[in-house]
Order: structure tokens, then sequence, then C-alpha cells
């Protein structure tokens, strides 16, 4: 039984509870998101598994879960890593926010979401029961596919990714 974190609005910790109770009622709880981009400045899109509980199929970041309990999330986000993609990198933790989403199958995310980028070039090995596909995408085409398709991407996915570019447009500004 997996457990996650519960948090304030301040991020801090105020109990445990089990991972799909804590979905049911829509509680604040600790969660990561990670996106990685290679040289060229495309993001590593992942196609969540459709055997997923929620979000099934959906175009996402990199990857993205929750820490265990006494686990860094820092840590929790390169193990996550490694576990749905297969590779590890340096991530830097570059903002956070809170969201509420919530799904047709009556699960709500209300997340505490930290958000962490690194720089990848290298084999990708995805675990097949987390990602179905995945490739790198330019921005200019993410943004395309945003106005014309918002549905084939995650809730969490498109409230970060603008947060996201504009951090990697103030990246290419100051070099």
């Amino acid at each position: 039984m997996e457990q996650v974190i519960l948090v304030n609005e301040q991020d801090h910790p105020i109990g445990l509870m089990e991972k799909m109770e804590v979905h049911e009622k829509a509680l604040l709880h600790r969660a990561f998101s990670v996106f990685v981009f290679n040289q060229q400045g495309e993001l590593l899109l992942q196609q969540r598994a459709f055997s997923k509980y929620h979000s099934a199929g959906l175009w996402t970041n990199t990857c993205c879960s929750h820490p265990r309990p006494d686990e860094k999330t820092a840590d929790a986000a390169s193990r996550r890593l490694l576990e749905e993609m297969g590779f590890t990198t340096p991530l830097e933790k570059i903002f956070d926010f809170i969201y509420t989403a919530n799904f047709d199958n009556g699960l709500t995310e209300h997340e505490f979401d930290h958000v962490f980028i690194g720089f990848y070039e290298g084999a990708i090995q995805p675990n097949p029961t987390e990602v179905s596909s995945f490739i790198y995408s330019s921005l200019a085409l993410i943004d395309t596919q945003l106005m014309a398709t918002p549905h084939i991407y995650t809730e969490w996915f498109k409230i970060a990714y603008p947060k996201v570019k504009a951090w990697w447009e103030l990246q290419k500004t100051a070099c």
C-alpha cells in the first residue's frame, strides 16, 4: 500500500495517507514533476501507460510522482526518472505550485508540485507499465498542440508547462 505525504499550503508535512484514499478525498499532498531537455532545447514528453488509474494515454512531462515518507523530494524525482524512463541525470528544482484537477473516474489530484529540470542526451528505456511512448518535442510544437488539442495532455502539464517555458526562455536570454 503506497502512502503519500499530506502537506499544508506551505508544504509542511501534516500526515501520511494511502495514495488512492488521498485521491478519493482530494487532499493536498506532495508531488513532483520532472522536465528533461536535450541539447536542441526539445522537451522529453511521455505518453502515460494506458493502464494508469487516471490520465491514461495522455501526454505529459518526462516523469512525475510522489515522494515516499522520509524521502527527500529531489531524491524521489531522480528515483522515479530512472524507474519510469530508464535513465538518470542531474536535476535542479526551479519552482513549485499547487493545483487541483478532477478526473472522470471520481478521483482528484490536489498536489503541492515541485518542478525539476534536467538535461539529457542518451538512451531512453521506458518502463512499459508506466510509459506507453515518448518523444522529444520542440516547445513550438507543444504550444501548437496545447492550443489545438489540449485534451491530449495531462492537467498538471497544462499548468506547469507555461511556467517551465518561461524559465527556459529566461535561461536562453541570460546566455
